[in-house]
């Protein structure tokens, strides 16, 4: 009996959690836009070059540290 004084306000606490979370997405119009993401699922460019990072020179070879002796 003593576990259900626990989930009882536990379930209670996370369905208002997850109704806050839904009004917000809501009012901060996160629903508008439907068509639009099904739209951009399809589109067909072409995803952006990877830039290199900056150890790596024009060449494709990593850079060389000098040794100290």
């Amino acid at each position: 009996m003593t576990a259900l004084a626990w989930l009882i306000p536990a379930a209670l606490f996370l369905g208002g959690l997850g109704l806050a979370a839904f009004l917000w997405a809501l009012s901060s119009g996160q629903f508008d836009d439907l068509e639009g993401a099904a739209y951009r699922a399809l589109d067909d460019d072409p995803p952006e070059a990877p830039t290199a990072p900056p150890s790596i020179e024009a060449s494709g070879t990593p850079k060389r540290r000098p040794t100290q002796s």
